[in-house]
């Protein structure tokens, strides 16, 4: 009986699901939250993605993956697209789906990149770019629980334009602790020189190995990779190290 239950759910999670768009926000120059009314969604973890399918007209259909940045709540869920100009699907997401159109989606998707309301040690989030959408997700959740587990997050972006959630980070939350690295372009007055994330970024701005947190590392290959090593090298346990990597 177990087994068919847990099968059961499998198989929901891989059915494709209409879903319609209620709304729509601006992020930033380049990216879009799509604010979605999926009947049946059996609902999310924070950390997880789901699968968005497009199908033209004459029947050729293409697909790729996108964090979910909300919260669980019912049959609605928000996934911010960063547009990519010379891709399939995040054009027409970003640019062309109006509200009250439609897409598939499947999922939800993953069980290791996720932060769920049972754990009590401290978090880091270290996001590249749309990196932060996932960690957005567990930021939310942690908020809307009124979880009282330490987080902090170090978030590189190019310039401040390109900046993702503004307005709701700057507001912050207790208990959250955030810090900005700039890779090209910094505020006036900033204290960091603009450059890519180093070592010291994540010691200064982590948590200390033995407080045992636990790592979650999100952003383009290129950046997961070198700032996964770095935590290691800082003594932090790989096992402790979670990624999730696009591009």
């Amino acid at each position: 009986m177990a087994r068919a239950a847990i099968q059961g759910r499998l198989g929901d999670r891989l059915r494709w699901r209409t879903a319609q768009v209620e709304d729509r926000r601006t992020e930033s120059g380049t990216a879009t939250t799509l604010v979605l009314n999926v009947p049946d969604w059996p609902g999310h973890l924070a950390g997880q993605h789901v699968d968005v399918r497009l199908t033209a007209e004459d029947g050729y259909s293409t697909q790729r993956s996108y964090s979910i940045a909300s919260v669980a709540d019912g049959e609605q869920l928000e996934l911010t697209v960063q547009r990519i100009d010379d891709g399939e699907v995040s054009p027409y997401l970003v640019d062309t789906l109006l509200v009250g159109g439609l897409v598939e989606i499947r999922g939800p998707v993953g069980g290791w990149f996720v932060w769920q309301p049972e754990q009590s040690e401290p978090v880091l989030l270290v996001a590249g770019g749309s990196g932060i959408v996932p960690l957005m997700s567990m930021i939310r959740t942690r908020s809307s629980i009124g979880s009282r587990v330490p987080f902090r997050l170090l978030y590189s972006v190019r310039d401040p334009a390109d900046r993702l959630y503004a307005d709701e980070l700057r507001k912050g939350s207790p208990g959250l602790d955030m810090t900005y690295v700039y890779t090209r372009v910094t505020p006036d007055g900033w204290p960091r020189p603009a450059g890519r994330v180093e070592p010291d970024d994540l010691a200064r701005h982590g948590w200390p190995p033995d407080f045992e947190p636990t790592c979650y590392v999100c952003g383009p290959t290129g950046f997961v990779e070198k700032a996964a090593a770095y935590l290691v090298l800082l003594g932090h346990s790989p096992d402790r190290v979670r990624t999730e990597r696009f591009g």
